[in-house]
């Protein structure tokens, strides 16, 4: 899998909110921004496995946490 580049406008205010949390972690702004992004794709893809999985099972079904 290749990479690509993705330009993005962002208000002052927002980029220094950024670069405060990237800091924190010792992290770039942008390694900060793509690693929030994998993470919010992943929370997503990982809801749509429960859903799926509930649908199958049923919303009681074994080993399901509720």
């Amino acid at each position: 899998m290749g990479t690509s580049v993705l330009s993005l406008r962002i208000d002052g205010e927002l980029l220094e909110r950024l670069r405060l949390h990237a800091a924190k972690r010792g992290m770039s702004v942008q390694d900060y921004v793509v690693r929030t992004l994998i993470r919010d794709d992943f929370d997503e893809r990982f809801q749509a496995a429960v859903e799926e999985t509930e649908k199958f099972y049923g919303a009681t079904g074994p080993g399901l946490i509720t």
